[in-house]
C-alpha cells in the first residue's frame, strides 16, 4: 500500500522533484537509469521507472495505484476544461506554473467527493468551492495589486453574473508596476459541464483607465451565461496593466504584472 502510494505521489508530484543538472556541460538523452533532458526551467535529471507499465496495468497488487490514475486523469480532464472556458483572460494574466497548480486545485475538489467509490472520486461529486480564490498569477496576486471594495453576484436562475465596483481613486486604490500609465478592471464568467467537457462564457472589461487621483465612474461589469443551468459557475476578475506611447496602449513586460483571481464560485 505504501510503495503504490508512493508511486502515484511520485508521478504527480514529479514536475516538483526532478534533479536539476549543475555545471558547464549539460547533457540530453538517458545513460543507464537517468533521462537528461530540457525544460523552460532549465536542464533536469530523472531516474526511469523500475516498474513496468504493463504490471501496473494489470497486477492486483496495483489496484490502488490505477485508482489513483484514474482519478489524477480525471483532475487533469477537469483543469483542461475549465482552462479552454476561461483562455481568453488566462492567457494574459498567467504564471509559468498555473497548468500544474490548477491541476493539483482540482485534485483536491475530487478528492473532497464523499459520495463515489475511490477511482470514481470526480469534480461533479466533489467541492468545487475548492476553486473560490485561485490564483492564475501567483506573482501578482489580485489583492496585491487591486484594493477598491466589489461585489460579485452569481444569479442561477437568471443566467447572470454581475460585478459591482463602487468609484474609486486608482492611484489610491491600485498598486501598479513601475512603467505603468493605465490599467483595465477585467472579468469574466464560465458556465461548465465537466462530464461533457463543454462550457459557455462571457467576458467584459472597464476600457482603459488612467492611473491618476480622478475617480473613476462607478463600474458595473454584467456577463450572460445560460438560465436556470445545472452546471458549477465561475467568475473571476482581474487586473491588467499598460503603458501608453503616443496614443497607444501597450501591454506592460507582455502581462507578467497582470492579475487574475476565481472570485466566486456557485457550484
Amino acid at each position: 500500500m505504501v510503495m503504490e502510494m508512493g508511486l502515484f505521489y511520485c508521478s504527480f508530484f514529479k514536475s516538483f522533484f526532478m534533479a536539476r543538472q549543475r555545471g558547464i556541460i549539460k547533457l540530453k538523452g538517458t545513460i543507464s537509469d537517468i533521462t537528461f533532458y530540457k525544460t523552460k526551467d532549465g536542464y533536469m535529471a530523472k531516474e526511469k521507472s523500475l516498474i513496468e507499465a504493463d504490471r501496473i496495468a494489470s497486477d492486483a497488487a496495483f489496484l490502488r495505484t490505477r485508482e489513483n490514475n484514474q482519478e489524477f486523469k480525471a483532475a487533469s480532464k477537469a483543469g483542461k476544461v475549465f482552462r479552454t472556458a476561461l483562455r481568453g483572460v488566462i492567457k494574459n494574466a498567467a504564471d509559468n506554473r498555473v497548468i500544474s497548480r490548477l491541476l493539483q486545485q482540482f485534485f483536491e475538489v475530487l478528492q473532497a467527493d464523499k459520495t463515489s467509490v475511490r477511482g470514481q472520486r470526480n469534480v461533479i461529486d466533489g467541492e468545487a468551492l475548492l476553486l473560490n480564490g485561485f490564483e492564475f498569477n501567483i506573482q501578482s496576486k489580485l489583492d496585491t495589486c487591486f484594493h477598491a471594495p466589489y461585489t460579485t453576484t452569481i444569479d442561477r436562475v437568471a443566467g447572470s453574473v454581475t460585478i459591482h465596483i463602487p468609484a474609486f481613486t486608482p492611484l489610491a486604490m491600485v498598486t501598479a508596476p513601475a512603467g505603468a500609465t493605465h490599467f483595465k478592471i477585467i472579468s469574466a464568467a464560465a458556465e461548465i459541464d465537466f462530464e461533457n467537457a463543454a462550457f459557455t462564457n462571457d467576458t467584459k472589461d472597464s476600457g482603459y483607465l488612467p492611473l491618476d487621483n480622478n475617480a473613476t465612474a462607478v463600474i458595473d461589469m454584467a456577463l450572460a451565461l445560460t438560465a436556470a443551468s445545472t452546471h458549477p459557475l465561475f467568475a473571476l476578475l482581474g487586473v491588467a496593466f499598460y503603458q501608453e506611447v503616443n496614443d497607444v496602449q501597450y501591454p506592460l513586460n507582455n502581462g507578467s504584472y497582470n492579475a487574475l483571481s476565481v472570485v466566486k464560485v456557485d457550484a
